[in-house]
């Protein structure tokens, strides 16, 4: 997972104009604007960050019964979430 936590990091700094590196944002650093600390992302630029999600991960992302603002919340949750759609995706669903 640490792996896809870095790809997560180079894809939110090369994607959005962020103004930090990778190695600057934390692994559990709110990403969305609104919290405390966060990184401060909005809502065009999460599309843009699921784009690149899908882009970099050969996945697809269907918002449709998930809880994107959990999901989406930190570097860390969005690589569990993306090794849940990995491990779907192999299984065929």
């Amino acid at each position: 997972m640490e792996e896809n936590k870095q790809r997560l990091k180079e894809i939110i700094c090369q994607r959005i104009e962020v103004g930090v590196t990778p190695d600057q944002i934390g692994d559990d650093q709110p990403l969305f604007e609104g919290a405390p600390g966060a990184l401060g992302l909005d809502s065009i630029e999460a599309l843009e960050l699921v784009v690149g999600i899908e882009e970099a991960f050969g996945l697809r992302i269907d918002g449709e019964g998930i809880d994107i603002a959990a999901k989406f919340f930190s570097v860390t949750t969005l690589a569990k979430f993306v090794e849940e759609l990995k491990a779907k995706q192999a299984a065929g669903q």
